[in-house]
């Protein structure tokens, strides 16, 4: 009789335990940015909090911003929440490079998360100042060839979107210049409409309202096909302009503690796929010339193989250039 009575218990308290996850969210969730307010993985995860709340129950998504070293203490604060689906991380690209730029992480990136899905990719475009004498790509880089040791390229910090691509850049060209780091993309973006700094490879989603006021100079894309957006259409890729497999763009994902309940990450996952097909999420993206991923990345197994493949490709490109944190 007692161990029958156990064995009710015991189906009941499953019940109820199956029953709070399938009621999940029932309080705001929270979605960690690993970088200040006001930048452009900011405004993702605002964009697609306001997508993500009918989906989630029409829960409130609270948006807390965590910046500090490249990205990582946001990260690791979201490895070490409770695996309960209330703490979440949008992280961009760095999520793949942090590896390779930080000599000690307090989070394994592969083995410490749950993969929801990707969410969008940003192409990058390549500015000048507006004094430079170049008018095309191809002007710019015999200006680069001729100035070589006098070029000042700007970024927003080590393992910034501007930072990784401008690495690549430096390396494809075989010019090294001078890198100089802000501490963020507002301050990279004054100095270079102020021409205190020379070029800078930044994300459209920062550029392309520069581009269209001709506060800066545009040159490229760095995608393998031209835009379509109305500012940045006529731009010619880098790979059509002569370095062959240029491609970067900066794609942003979401993620999970470690240990969150298969029925929680579901529902998170399925909301997300909710969220990237909302009319009004998909009309903000296009106007910054972001790309809202529609292939399976959007699954979670999919979304870890691409990081995966993307920690491989990023590794031995920061290697070469010897740019570390501490």
């Amino acid at each position: 009789m007692k161990a029958f009575t156990l064995s009710l218990i015991g189906a009941a308290l499953a019940v109820s335990a199956f029953a709070a996850r399938a009621e999940y969210p029932e309080k705001p969730v929270t979605i960690v940015v690993p970088f200040a307010a006001g930048g452009p993985t900011d405004k993702v995860a605002r964009d697609l909090a306001e997508a993500l709340r009918k989906p989630m129950g029409n829960q409130p998504i609270i948006i807390e911003n965590v910046g500090g070293a490249g990205g990582t203490l946001g990260a690791t604060k979201v490895a070490k929440a409770a695996p309960d689906g209330y703490t979440i991380l949008l992280h961009h690209i760095g999520m793949a490079t942090s590896p390779a730029l930080y000599r000690t992480l307090q989070y394994k990136t592969l083995e410490d998360f749950e993969y929801l899905g990707l969410i969008n990719e940003v192409p990058m475009t390549l500015i000048g100042k507006t004094s430079l004498p170049a008018n095309n790509y191809a002007e710019l880089v015999k200006w680069l060839e001729a100035n070589r040791g006098k070029i000042n390229l700007a970024n927003a910090g080590l393992g910034a979107a501007s930072h990784l691509c401008g690495l690549l850049f430096q390396q494809s060209l075989k010019i090294d210049m001078t890198t100089v780091p802000y501490k963020g993309t507002a301050p990279a973006m004054t100095d270079l409409l102020g021409g205190q700094v020379d070029i800078m490879c930044d994300q459209s989603t920062n550029t392309t309202s520069q581009i269209e006021s001709g506060k800066v100079k545009a040159f490229a894309v760095t995608t393998t096909k031209r835009l379509t957006t109305p500012v940045l259409a006529k731009l010619p890729t880098l790979d059509e302009s002569g370095m062959k497999g240029f491609n970067v763009s900066i794609w942003h994902g979401l993620y999970a503690p470690k240990g969150t309940p298969k029925p929680v990450l579901d529902k998170l996952n399925a909301a997300l796929k909710a969220a990237l097909k909302d009319a009004e999420f998909e009309k903000r993206e296009e106007a910054l010339g972001a790309v809202i991923v529609t292939d399976a990345r959007t699954n979670p197994a999919e979304h870890k193989k691409w990081v995966e493949a993307e920690i491989n490709k990023w590794g031995p490109v920061i290697k070469a250039a010897g740019q570390y944190a501490d």
